[in-house]
This record gives C-alpha cells, sequence and structure tokens, in this order.
C-alpha cells in the first residue's frame, strides 16, 4: 500500500502532477457525455431533448456517488496521512459495500419511478418515450456506475491520479465506439437507438468496474476480507455517511437546479431543452481542467489534513484561486469567439445552436467563481467541515438560483434563467471564500495554545 506522499515536497509541482493525469480521465468522463449527445443529436430533436431531460437525473445518481467517494476519499486520505493503513483498508473495503448496496436500492426504485419523474420535469408524450428507452437499462447498470466512482475515489486518496484517470479515459473511449455500433446499428450490431447509446454507457462502465476492482483488491490491498466486524461496519458507515452525506448534498444542488431550470426551459418547449442539454454536456468539456484540479484537492488536502500541515493547505487554497481565475478568463474568451461553431457540432437546428449560444455565453464570465466554489466546497468536505459545504449550496441554490430564475424569466426569458445560475455562483462564491479564509485561519491554533 502506498504511504503518505502529499505532506512533503513543492505544493505546485505536486498538484500539477496530480491534476494532468485527472484531465484525461476527466476526458473520458466527457467523451460518455459529447458522444452521446453527438449522435443522438442526429436521431432528432425529440431524441435530443430526451438526453436533456435524462441528465439532471443521471447528474443527481452520480452525485450520490460522488458524494460518498468523496466521503471515502477524506477518511482513506486521513488515515494514509496519520499512517494508518490497516485503517485505510478497512474504510475502503466498507465504503464499497456501502456503495453496491445503496447503487442496487436506486436502480429498483429508479425502475419503478421512470414515468413519473420525468413527467414532473415536464417532459411530453413524445419524449417520455425515448426517456424510458434510455433509462430502462441505464438503471439495471448502476451498481457498475457507482462502484467505479467510489473505488476510483479510493485510489486517487492514495496520491495515484493516473490509474483512476487511465481506467476513465479506457471506458471512455469504448463507450464512444459501442455508441456508434450500437445506437446506428453498424455491421453485426442490431440498430437499438436511444437504448444503444444506455448499453454503451453501461459497457464502459463495467470496464471501469472491473478495473478499479483489481487495482483496489490486488495492487492496493484496500479490499480486506480479514477483520470483519458488524460493530466496525456499522461505525465506519457512520463515519462515512457523516461526510458522505453532506458532500452528496454539496454534489446535488448542481442536478437539482439543472433539473429545476430544466423545467422552467420545458415551458419554452422541447428546442430549448435541447439546446440547454447541449450546451450542459459541452460545459463539462470546458470545464474539464477545472474540475481535474478541483478533483485532486481532496486527497491532497486530506493527507495534509491528517498530518497537521495546516500551513500547505493555505497555500493549496491561494492557488487554487489564481487558477480558477486564470481558467474562468480563458474559457469566457473562448466562447465568447467559439461558442456558435461548438454548439453546431451537435445540432443543425437553428433554435437549438441559440439556446446553447445563450447559456454559454451568459454562464461563462462566473466560470470564475464556480470555479471558486468548488474549490472552498471541496477543502470543507475533506477537512471535517461538509456541512458548511452542504449549506452554500443549499443557499447557492434555494435561496438564489431558483428565486431569481422565477424573477428574470419574466423580463429575460430563458437568457434571464441562465443569468440567475451565474449571479447565484458569484454571491455564494465570494461568500464561501471569506468563510474558508476565516476557518483556514483558525486551523492549528489550539495545538500553539497547547504548546504555550
Amino acid at each position: 500500500m502506498n504511504h503518505a506522499t502529499l505532506i512533503e515536497g513543492n505544493i505546485k509541482k505536486q498538484l500539477f502532477h496530480m491534476t494532468w493525469p485527472m484531465i484525461f480521465g476527466m476526458l473520458g468522463i466527457v467523451i460518455f457525455n459529447l458522444v452521446d449527445t453527438y449522435f443522438i443529436g442526429h436521431l432528432g430533436v425529440n431524441q435530443l431533448a430526451a438526453m436533456g431531460f435524462t441528465f439532471p437525473v443521471v447528474l443527481l445518481i452520480n452525485s450520490f456517488a460522488l458524494g460518498l467517494g468523496v466521503g471515502m476519499s477524506a477518511l482513506v486520505s486521513r488515515a494514509i496521512g496519520r499512517g494508518d493503513h490497516s485503517q485505510a483498508a478497512r474504510i475502503t473495503t466498507d465504503g464499497i459495500l456501502l456503495a453496491v448496496l445503496l447503487a442496487a436500492a436506486v436502480s429498483i426504485v429508479g425502475m419503478l419511478t421512470i414515468d413519473p419523474v420525468f413527467i414532473m420535469l415536464g417532459a411530453e408524450a413524445e419524449v417520455l418515450d425515448y426517456i424510458r428507452e434510455y433509462m430502462q437499462i441505464w438503471y439495471l447498470g448502476t451498481v457498475f456506475v457507482v462502484f467505479p466512482m467510489v473505488g476510483n475515489n479510493a485510489i486517487r486518496a492514495t496520491g495515484d491520479t493516473r490509474t483512476p484517470a487511465a481506467v476513465m479515459m479506457v471506458a471512455g473511449l469504448s463507450n464512444a465506439i459501442m455508441d456508434y455500433l450500437l445506437i446506428f446499428g453498424i455491421g453485426i450490431f442490431p440498430e437499438m437507438g436511444m437504448a444503444g447509446a444506455a448499453l454503451a454507457t453501461v459497457i464502459g462502465r463495467i470496464i471501469t468496474f472491473v478495473v478499479a476492482s483489481w487495482v483496489l483488491g490486488r495492487r492496493e490491498k484496500l479490499l480486506v476480507l480479514r477483520g470483519f466486524s458488524t460493530k466496525v461496519l456499522l461505525r465506519n458507515w457512520k463515519a462515512l455517511l457523516d461526510v458522505g452525506l453532506p458532500v452528496a448534498l454539496t454534489r446535488v444542488m448542481q442536478p437539482v437546479s439543472i433539473g429545476v431550470l430544466t423545467a422552467l426551459l420545458a415551458t419554452y418547449g422541447a428546442v430549448a431543452v435541447a439546446g440547454f442539454g447541449v450546451a450542459t454536456k459541452l460545459e463539462m468539456f470546458l470545464l474539464m481542467i477545472l474540475n481535474s484540479f478541483v478533483s485532486i484537492l481532496a486527497p491532497f488536502v486530506g493527507q495534509n489534513f491528517g498530518a497537521k500541515k495546516y500551513e500547505r493547505i493555505r497555500k493549496t487554497f491561494f492557488y487554487a484561486i489564481r487558477f480558477s481565475l486564470i481558467n474562468g478568463i480563458f474559457l469566457f474568451v473562448v466562447l465568447f469567439f467559439f461558442a456558435e461553431n461548438m454548439a453546431g457540432l451537435f445540432s443543425d437546428e437553428a433554435s437549438v445552436i441559440y439556446q446553447s449560444v445563450l447559456y454559454m455565453r451568459t454562464v461563462s464570465l462566473a466560470y470564475i467563481f464556480y470555479g471558486l466554489l468548488q474549490t472552498v466546497a471541496n477543502i470543507f468536505n475533506v477537512t471535517g467541515k461538509p456541512r458548511r459545504a452542504a449549506l452554500l449550496m443549499l443557499v447557492q441554490m434555494f435561496a438564489v438560483c431558483i428565486p431569481l430564475a422565477f424573477l428574470l424569466r419574466n423580463a429575460m426569458a430563458s437568457r434571464g434563467i441562465y443569468l440567475a445560475l451565474a449571479i447565484s455562483w458569484v454571491v455564494i462564491a465570494l461568500i464561501g471564500w471569506k468563510l474558508l479564509s476565516q476557518y483556514l485561519d483558525s486551523l492549528g491554533v489550539d495545538e500553539i495554545r497547547k504548546q504555550r
């Protein structure tokens, strides 16, 4: 098993060496989404709208898995930072079992609630048929979706970002190939349309499931059968959920807000939802580098928090602020000139392209604050203050974004909905910056007082 590798050395170099492999891993995830959108866009507007409706629901489930994964990363990285490797293995094993059980429950509930959920989101009958085709298969593969998300976070907690990145890249490429074969029925493969896109996604996730299982069990020795105890299992589940549930709530705010915005946009027709769906998938690509950087903060900060290297955490936050600023300005410039060209790759419908461009140009400058907000939430999560992160995200959605969206759409239609999202990022990111700065300044004060 790896020892703590992130508690000494040059911070900027370590962050760079952890981030660049994750960029390729994130690219694999983006390939999953963009390839689906690209091929389904050639099937028709209703199919593209169906993908727009499924996105917030899929993202909601992924967010719960990522929440549990971040909880896993926080506890495992802290244990590694303390040098307690047997505890790291016990937490990983118990966490994986919890993830599998929760995934099975989600699969059953999801299959039983497809129609009411998507009708509530505003899907019309002609779109709902395509949603059923996709989600019935997707739900059957939920375990294969959830397990690798949690497992990869355990691997990253050791400081290894290359293996999870390679796994995600291979899965993304396999999904792209299977998408083409199964959606359109190439060669010996049947033409399955939306169902083919879902099956391709499940196949890609099965690959990540197999590889993550091997790495955790055989290479890292983080999956263990010895030392099992119901008492320890329940204690570890409680510890994971204490971190994971607030983190999941934090993560869930994005798909829930997207779901609400999708329902509001549905009042303008399937074209608006299709355009929004294209834009949010493109956004995943555009934010790939930023999200890669944010994702490696959990193991880095976690190990240093476990080792009580608080000054390294403060410096990391400073570098993250600077990175968010540079990345946000770059994306704003790119979208100012190329948003229309990007949207045109996924649809030739002028109204769909218009909505996609409208979204991207409206929210792009606020990407600076999106990055800052995600950084603040991640550091709070891994340093034992996940409820603060969850509260920030709750306020961002319920107190700022949604009320503003209802208000501004009356005067600005869909642009007002997009502007509400951008404003919510700005306001809550600045509040979070202040709160996290105060918290980081307080770390280590109690130890200094005891020494005196």
